[in-house]
Order: C-alpha cells, then sequence, then structure tokens
C-alpha cells in the first residue's frame, strides 16, 4: 500500500489502519530512496491511492480503498460491499472529486496542526 508521508491528513488515515491490524505493507512513497514497482512512478502515485495485490497488480483509488479496508479487521464487510458494482463505480466518482481539494485539505490540516 503506498501513501503521501508529507500529507498530514495521510499519515493519519494510516496511522488508524495501522493500529487497527491492517495486514498492509504501507510504504511511504515521499520518502527518498522509496522502491516503487516498475508500473508506477513517483508521480502518478503521489495523485492517487494504489495498493498493490498479492498477485502483483496494482489498483488505485476506489479499488484499492476496498482493498486496504478489506484488509483490515473491522472493515473487511466494507471492503467487500466497496468492491461491488455499482458501489466501486460511485466511491470513484466521489474519491476523483475529492483528489482536485486534496492539495486544500492538506494545505489547512497542516496549519491546524502547527
Amino acid at each position: 500500500m503506498y501513501f503521501d508521508g508529507s500529507c498530514p491528513m495521510c499519515r493519519a488515515e494510516i496511522g488508524h489502519y495501522r493500529k487497527q491490524g491492517a495486514a498492509a505493507d504501507f510504504v511511504d512513497i515521499h520518502a527518498d530512496g522509496t522502491a516503487l514497482p516498475g508500473a508506477l512512478s513517483r508521480e502518478r502515485a503521489m495523485t492517487r491511492f494504489h495498493v498493490r495485490l498479492a498477485d502483483g497488480r496494482l489498483v488505485s483509488g476506489a479499488r484499492a480503498f476496498a482493498e486496504l479496508w478489506k484488509a483490515t479487521p473491522g472493515w473487511r464487510w466494507a471492503g467487500h460491499v466497496a468492491a461491488l458494482p455499482p458501489m466501486v463505480w460511485i466511491l470513484e466518482l466521489a474519491y476523483r472529486l475529492f483528489l482536485p481539494v486534496r492539495p486544500v485539505i492538506k494545505a489547512v490540516w497542516r496549519r491546524l496542526a502547527q
């Protein structure tokens, strides 16, 4: 699971999943020297949430969240529901609407944390 460690909101969310015992390897894509899979550039990774599945496939957006939730105790049911059409389509639309405002939220979160 690849996340933006420079984003306070993202770090808080990942901290939550870690505390919940998510069966996932969390990779901070912002850290220097972070190895990324060949199909994923740092620039692309910074624009969307990505998860590499056990079979090596890379998924992003709502599908990635569904996979993370499936791997998190207490969230598994939500992951299975979120992966089903039309739910995954609706969540992907919501995620795409969120992406343009993410930098603003990140900046506000950073100011509040100071």
